[in-house]
């Protein structure tokens, strides 16, 4: 591999990947075999690799229309505006490229509430550990200054609160009466999948109302059906102000959106906000093909259910690993959380055909594709088990073979 001409922003691991299918990638070199992808390029490809209802739908439109901007009219958009509105009880949307541009979105929202409300200093509260992206506002936004270190001075205007904390958003809040917001994850992905007390998010919704306050819920990993729902705030039947999602709404070609209720959507007017290519009627295309197989194979209620037996199976294999703290997720957002730092692990894992990630350190984050079949899992966690039992305890008699 030649990495000269690219920027070092990536710490590359020595394998390229040809082709997918389904749950399976296939590595370039034919001799490496195919792997199983727990990971679905980061929460991207809900649906696997080259699935053919989305695949087909690419295809054809690539070859009817893929482009023209947003100075014409595009139905598509239209429908898959209609289509999410449906879904997440929200009235408008706004489509742009990513998460993070649709983060972007949501605070330019903000900023505008505030100032409708002629309070311009009014704060956007946000939580620590939390990852909204690497934009600049977006950034200053993220609860972590490993992201932050080396690009200030970050953008004005937020203040941080520890999360899953009620009475820190109320303090919050308190101190900033008028036209403030409130950001947060429904869970904490990037974080180290941080699953909030129950009845977090309601707290959330009353607390914006009593201080009419606007309620922004980042579901850029957690939307698409990956918890079990269409949108995880679902789980407690909270509707926000604004949402954002993204990775798994195209299952692979860029696309993020910005979902807000009126009157809060009318704060854009023409020329206040844009995007160059966002929701071009090929990006609307694949979005509406994913959305319509999640909804067809009924794909929120399999996360919900392959997520339960993943953490039963997970838990039940692991039960004896002193070095195991927790195993917690909600659908098919799942998490290990070791006593040690564990980043070898995905080394371990890729030598056994297996794709996975560490974040925060000691979590082991896995986002397998919503067509996981079981057998599937039982491989899955087969090849993890035995990987984690050998990276934590590598004197016990037995580790050295794995299944």
């Amino acid at each position: 591999m030649d990495s000269k001409h690219l920027m070092s922003t990536y710490v590359r691991k020595p394998v390229a990947f040809e082709r997918g299918d389904g749950v399976w990638l296939y590595a370039a070199d034919d001799k490496n075999g195919r792997y199983l992808d727990a990971l679905s390029g980061l929460a991207v490809c809900g649906l696997g690799h080259a699935h053919p209802a989305v695949s087909a739908a690419i295809a054809e439109q690539s070859a009817k229309l893929m482009h023209t901007s947003n100075i014409y009219a595009i139905p598509l958009q239209e429908e898959l505006a209609a289509r999410l509105c449906q879904m997440s009880g929200l009235d408008a949307a706004f489509f742009c490229n990513s998460g993070a541009e649709a983060i972007e979105a949501a605070i330019k929202l903000a900023r505008r509430h505030a100032h409708a409300r002629k309070q311009p200093d009014a704060r956007v509260i946000v939580t620590e550990n939390s990852f909204h992206g690497r934009t600049l506002a977006a950034l200053t936004a993220t609860g972590n200054p490993a992201f932050q270190s080396g690009f200030e001075p970050l953008v004005p205007g937020f203040t941080r609160v520890p999360y899953d904390d009620l009475e820190a958003v109320q303090a919050a809040l308190e101190e900033n009466p008028g036209g403030s917001a409130v950001l947060v994850e429904p869970i904490q992905c990037e974080g180290g999948i941080n699953i909030p007390s129950p009845g977090y998010l309601s707290g959330l919704r009353a607390l914006c109302d009593r201080h009419e306050a606007l309620l922004i819920l980042d579901e850029v990993q957690t939307g698409n059906g990956r918890t079990g729902k269409w949108f995880c705030y679902q789980h407690e039947a909270v509707l926000p102000d604004i949402a954002v999602t993204a990775k798994g709404l195209a299952n692979g070609v860029p696309i993020g959106v910005c979902l807000a209720r009126q009157p809060v959507a009318e704060l854009f007017s023409p020329g206040a906000h844009g995007s160059t290519f966002g929701g071009n009627p090929l990006a609307c295309r694949a979005a509406l093909a994913t959305l319509d197989t999640i909804e067809h194979q009924d794909l929120c209620s399999r996360a919900g259910e392959l997520g339960d037996y993943l953490l039963g199976a997970l838990r039940a294999r692991l039960s004896d690993c002193a070095s195991v703290r927790e195993i917690r997720g909600k659908g098919l957002i799942l998490a290990i959380e070791l006593a040690q730092p564990c980043a070898p692990l995905v080394d371990l894992c890729l030598e056994q055909k297996l794709l996975i990630n560490v974040t925060a350190e000691r979590v082991i984050r896995l986002l397998p594709p919503l067509i996981l079949e079981q057998d599937q899992a039982d491989q899955l966690v087969d090849i993890l088990a035995g990987c984690i039992q050998r990276f934590a305890e590598p004197e016990k008699p037995g580790n050295g073979d794995l299944p």
